[in-house]
């Protein structure tokens, strides 16, 4: 474009010095000739004007050539740098996309006129926002919340800008924050959204745990006060003594073990609780802890079958922790199984796995229920279970004592069929 438009300038001076010169030759041509000069005084002097009309011509040419050189480097300077603070902007452009593509919360920015300008994937996501929602309104007057752009612009220390909101089963929190440009002017409406859907489960299981805690302990601490009480306000025979004195010491057990389960699982939870690898023989354990239940088992009359597939290698892990999750599953098979009833118990090896199989025929676990039965306090049957003088947290701890071990837990079960928990625990260091 710059060398187009220095082209013409130069044909134009050119013609105006050629149209120059010819005026000049002609009138003094016209002159010379009316004054009779000689001829030859007038070739001469034709020959004089037009070289120094041409000398003038060039002279002005490259005088305006020198003007449009320093003009055109300037020029292309700034093309330059043009181009380059293009190219840096581009590059802004794409990594602030690129950060707004993986950032892990939703960002969403409005104009002054509450126009989206600005959204990233996981905002759509979270907010479950179409295309017919293009303003701030659209967004966030269908969730009810009572807040709207100019509040957040010109009262921002008068307006609460965080928001919790629910989107379906999802659980999200919203901080909104004006931004300014560079006149620091108001320019529009940033949107922070994330999701606090886990946070929410975790404050609601941790509730929920405390309640059950205070439960769990009111029971047996009212049935020890109501007993004692009992017995010290009236003269009992030995054998009411005798009953009385057997529900506070059955209480007292009771509780005794649900506050050492609380103190494993926390340690668990704190990394208090340091395992001591070992390598162990995993048949042996698991016959052992047989031999422990063996009364319970004569009790209920029990068919007991345990098989060890040969040369199952060493397992590594902690031995006393793997011991209390055997005796945990088959103290429930033994619970939970009516009188006569029959268990199986199978030790294998797969791939770099030594496994535990316990297959039962007693009253199993409804489907329902089966996807909570590691939760924490989370009974089946409460009653039934507090009767029997669980905790309600054993598979809990079995569970952590496994992630732990690097070991791994399942149960599949029918109601009215029976239980089978299978145990992996890795038999490599």
């Amino acid at each position: 474009m710059f060398k187009k438009t220095q082209s013409k300038i130069i044909i134009i001076f050119l013609i105006l010095g050629l149209i120059a010169i010819a005026g000049l030759g002609l009138y003094g041509f016209n002159l010379l000739n009316s004054i009779n000069i000689e001829k030859n005084v007038i070739n001469n002097y034709i020959i004089a004007s037009t070289g120094v009309g041409i000398g003038f011509a060039i002279l002005t040419i490259i005088f305006i050539a020198m003007i449009y050189k320093k003009y055109a480097i300037f020029e292309a300077d700034k093309l330059i740098n043009s181009k380059d603070k293009l190219s840096e902007i581009s590059n802004q452009k794409k990594q602030i996309e690129t950060i707004l593509l993986h950032l892990a919360d939703g960002i969403v920015a409005f104009n002054m006129n509450g126009e989206i300008i600005l959204i990233n994937p996981v905002a759509k996501n979270l907010l479950s926002i179409g295309p017919e929602d293009s303003t701030f309104e659209d967004i966030f007057e269908k969730f009810g919340i009572d807040i709207n752009m100019e509040k957040i612009i010109y009262l921002e220390s008068w307006t609460s800008t965080e928001q919790r909101i629910q989107v379906e089963d999802k659980y999200i929190k919203v901080f909104f924050a004006p931004f300014k440009n560079e006149n620091d002017r108001p320019n529009g409406v940033i949107a922070v959204v994330q999701d606090i859907t886990e946070h929410v489960k975790l404050d609601n299981m941790r509730k929920e745990f405390i309640a059950d805690v205070s439960h769990e302990l009111k029971t047996p601490i009212t049935s020890i006060m109501g007993y004692a009480d009992t017995l010290l306000e009236g003269d009992y025979d030995k054998e009411t003594q005798s009953r009385f004195l057997n529900v506070i010491a059955t209480e007292a057990r009771r509780m005794a073990k649900l506050v050492t389960d609380l103190l494993t699982l926390s340690r668990y939870d704190n990394n208090k609780n340091k395992t001591q690898k070992e390598e162990f023989d995993l048949g042996d354990l698991v016959k052992k802890c047989q031999d422990k239940v063996g009364i319970e088992i004569k009790k209920k009359n029990h068919k007991v079958n345990c098989f060890v597939t040969a040369d199952v290698p060493p397992v590594y892990a902690d031995r006393y922790d793997i011991e209390r999750v055997v005796l945990n599953i088959l103290t429930n098979s033994i619970k939970y199984t009516p009188e006569g009833g029959e268990i199986k118990i199978y030790v294998g090896f797969v791939y770099n796995d030594a496994y535990i199989k316990v297959f039962d025929n007693g009253i199993g676990i409804p489907e329902e229920d089966l996807s909570r039965i590691f939760e924490r306090f989370y009974r089946v049957d409460k009653a039934r279970t507090r009767e029997m003088g669980g905790t309600g947290l054993g598979l809990s701890i079995a569970k952590e004592i496994l992630d732990k071990n690097g070991g791994s837990i399942d149960i599949k079960s029918v109601v009215g069929q029976g239980t089978e928990v299978v145990v992996r625990i890795p038999t490599k260091q």
